[in-house]
């Protein structure tokens, strides 16, 4: 089969998913192949340039979850519908690959297309909303920020020895209302943390103007 940057980017995704970033490498990459390392240069120069490309291929599918979650929107869905739609499809669709929050993180840096574009149609709905121009990148970057943290710390590795009934009981006598908290669904918790966010933006948004003020 043809050697194509396509290719060598569902390798690297393969091998990041088994060996991470540190166990990234140009030649496990084209072990992964079946062909000499020296062959990938054609395509991809060198290790940097594979992770910009996967890291934009994430991004980019994460920006074509958010278009179908968009889609299936009743045409009367407010704005905080429209982004918690984008974030829920974000969080969905990086969590399809292990690592798959670190290469989104990574990938506004290279100014991945796949990154801008989420990123940009996200502005456009807080734009649409009212939040002014100045607020709106700060809101944005902490909705993106709170889906990739939260999809980090759901893809790190659980505990190697869960604890023992009685230290786990001990752990709920001494700190009930987090061992209660951590226990919560993760999608309902999430949905909710969105919640918490769409509601401080909406205090940057300009009051209604009752019918007939001003006049």
């Amino acid at each position: 089969m043809k050697l194509t940057a396509d290719r060598i980017t569902d390798a690297g995704m393969a091998v990041f998913a088994e060996a991470g970033y540190h166990g990234l490498s140009m030649r496990r990459v084209a072990e992964r192949l079946d062909v000499h390392a020296g062959s990938l240069y054609y395509h991809v120069p060198n290790k940097t340039a594979l992770l910009q490309l996967m890291a934009d291929r994430v991004a980019r599918q994460a920006y074509d979850a958010g278009t179908a979650a968009l889609a299936e929107l009743d045409t009367t869905s407010d704005w905080q519908a429209r982004v918690t739609a984008q974030a829920v499809a974000l969080r969905r669709s990086i969590r399809r690959h292990p690592g798959g929050a670190i290469m989104f993180a990574d990938s506004p840096k290279t100014l991945s297309p796949g990154a801008l574009s989420v990123m940009e149609r996200l502005l456009d709905t807080l734009a649409a909303a009212g939040v002014p121009a100045q607020k709106c990148g700060t809101a944005a970057d902490t909705l993106l920020s709170h889906v990739t943290g939260y999809v980090l710390q759901e893809q790190s590795e659980p505990p190697v020895v869960p604890p023992a009934p009685d230290t786990a009981a001990d752990l709920h006598r001494r700190f009930p209302r987090t061992m209660t908290a951590a226990a919560h669904d993760q999608d309902e918790q999430f949905t909710r943390s969105l919640d918490l966010i769409c509601a401080g933006i909406a205090t940057l948004l300009p009051e209604p103007h009752p019918p007939g003020a001003g006049r």
